[in-house]
Formats: C-alpha cells, structure tokens, sequence
C-alpha cells in the first residue's frame, strides 16, 4: 500500500514540475512575441536603409555593420521618454529639479576639487568655473547619473522611428559610429541619456567629435572617466558658440505697466539678442545694469504664478546652444549663481580657519 501511495505521489510532483516548466516556457514566449509585436516596421525598415548609407557613404564594410546593427534593440522606454522632457514643464516647476541645496553643496564640492583644472579651462576658453560646474550638474549631478540606455538603441530607436525628428537622430546615430571608429570605442558599450548624451557633460555623438578635447593628454577624449577632459570639452563648446569671456548672461527687469506689443517676449524658445536696452528704456522696462544702451538683449517671460521677467545677453544664448531651451539655460545660471556662492563662503570659512591658526602659533 505505501508503495502504491509513493508511486501516485511521484507522479504527482512530476506532473506539477512539468506544469512549471510548461509556464515558464508559455510565458517566455509570451514575452518574446510581445517585444517583437513592439517592434515597429520603421525599426528593420531603418536599420537595412542605414547600414546600406554607411556603406555606401563612410566604407564600412557592409557585413560587419549589419552585424553590428542587428545587436541594436528598439526601445520603448526611450520613446516615452522623449515625449515627456523637463522642459515641457513650466519654469516653476521645472526649477525645483535643478536648484536644489544637494546640487548646490555638490558643485560647490566639485569646484573644490577640480579647482585648478576649472581655472585652466577659465584661461583658455574664458568661460568661468562656476557655469561649467553647473553645466555637468544639471546634466549628470557631477557624473553620479551618466545616464541608463545604451546610446545605440536610443539613437538608432528614435532615428528609425520617431518621425518627428528622425532626420536628426539619424545623423546622430551615423556620428556614433564614426566616433567609434575615430576613438576605438565599441558603441555597444556605450551608455547614456534617452537622446544618446553622453559622459559627465552629456554630449551628443556629433558635439562629442566636434568640441571634445583631449585636456589629460592621454591621446583620448574621454567624458565619461577623464574629468580633465569633461571640464575642457564644455569649455571647449561655449567658446565655440560665441562665449564672451567677463560678459554678463541675464538680467532680472522690471515690467510696471505691461509689455508693449511691439515687444514680444519670448518664453520657452531661445531668440537671438535683438532687442537694444535703450528701446526697452523707452518703453517703460528696466534693468540694474552699468551697460550700453545699445546692448542687445532677448525679454524673457518664466511661466510662474506671478511670470518672471529676465533679460537674456549673448551669453544666455550661447547657453541655449547647449540645450535648446532657456528654461534649461535659466536653471544653468541660477544654479550656477548659488554654486559660487556656496563655493566662496566655504573657501572665506576655510581662510579665516587657516588665519586663526596661524595667530595661535
């Protein structure tokens, strides 16, 4: 009897183990069927076109590249991502992303140790240390968030299928891989933003070719792990785009009686400097500023509950440059305002301590 009953309980247990192993091999299906159900048609329709320009365009040798390209994956993680950016939010809310007292205290600390290769990037490139620090803060908070998504999948995922701006990611996507060349880098590695930004200073495949620069002289231009060369490369960018060494970037204004309606102000969208402060003078805006009248500005209105007027000079649009955004290039400034802040009350502090030691002695 009991070997009757160890028999049926044997039989039993296999019967659920196969059940298991039956649901387990269901549901991996399931999933497989559902990533590739995900897939658009644009994605395989893309890639085939792609590899065929590179081809044709750059030499690469066709086998290898549509090799490489077939270990690129869609995502749609990154196509949800691209259509909810910060910058679709509303200046006050988008500006409690970026000031904040940890961002604040974490670039004043990252000035503190990279003092003397920020001071080298001022002299060369003229740009001063506390805009360069808020740079790499607003980007990847001093390099703690380089960024999740492979930079092949993100480029190649919205340069085939998001029509939107498909042009421009695509060309993006063509600029990785002859980085990739250039450097010796394998873009399967690599790792970014949703947008394929790269490195400490998040810079896209092309701006990586075009302004990064080799500052720790070890023959390579490396953002992600050379800090030296992150600080120069923005550097490196601004003064590229017209960054004026000592120029002021914005201005906060004065708005009494409403703005004219021959003057527009701009909100989201970065404007060229065109307006002259001598005409908003007259027409009733204002600015505390020690400078020409025929200086030229951009009005600037911050969505908010009470809207925030600011002028933005040339050096606010060189920001824009960086991020096509002036809610983005408004944060960059503020941030960078509260990070020399922060940064000279630290070193007054840590000056008095070494004076006070010293009239002990």
């Amino acid at each position: 009897m009991l070997h009757v009953i160890g028999i049926w309980v044997l039989r039993v247990l296999a019967m659920r183990t196969m059940r298991s192993w039956w649901g387990m091999l269901v549901a991996l299906v399931g999933l497989t069927a559902a990533a590739a159900a995900e897939e658009p048609a644009s994605y395989g329709a893309g890639t085939e076109g792609f590899v065929s320009e590179m081809v044709r365009r750059h030499g690469f040798d066709e086998r290898e590249l549509a090799t490489f390209m077939g270990r690129a994956r869609y995502s749609q993680e990154v196509m949800d991502a691209i259509r909810r950016p910060f910058e679709a939010k509303p200046w006050h809310k988008y500006r409690p992303i970026f000031l904040t007292d940890k961002r604040i205290q974490g670039g004043a600390a990252f000035w503190r140790e990279n003092r003397r290769l920020l001071e080298r990037a001022q002299a060369v490139y003229g740009v001063p240390p506390q805009i360069i620090v808020a740079i790499i803060g607003v980007e990847t908070n001093y390099g703690s968030n380089l960024g999740k998504h492979r930079v092949i999948d993100a480029l190649s995922t919205l340069g085939f299928s998001y029509p939107k701006r498909a042009d421009f990611f695509r060309k993006e996507l063509e600029a990785l891989l002859l980085l990739a060349r250039e450097e010796s880098i394998d873009a399967l590695e690599l790792r970014g933003s949703y947008a394929g930004a790269m490195g400490l200073p998040q810079f896209i495949p092309s701006s990586y070719r075009a302004y990064a620069v080799d500052v720790d002289g070890d023959g390579r231009r490396n953002l992600w792990k050379s800090k030296a060369d992150a600080i120069g490369s923005v550097g490196n960018y601004f003064e590229q785009h017209g960054w004026k060494a000592g120029g002021p970037v914005a201005l906060t204004t004065r708005v009494t009686d409403g703005v004219p309606r021959s003057i527009a102000p701009t909100g989201k969208r970065p404007v060229k400097p065109s307006i002259s402060l001598d005409r908003l003078k007259a027409a009733g805006i204002t600015a505390d500023a020690h400078l020409p009248g025929s200086t030229r500005v951009t009005l600037i209105r911050l969505q908010a509950p009470e809207p925030e007027y600011w002028l933005g000079l040339e050096n606010f649009y060189v920001i824009t440059r960086y991020n096509h955004s002036n809610l983005y290039a408004m944060a960059v400034y503020q941030l960078s305002r509260e990070i020399r802040t922060a940064y000279e009350a630290e070193h007054e502090q840590q000056a008095t301590a070494d004076r006070s030691r010293d009239m002990r002695k």
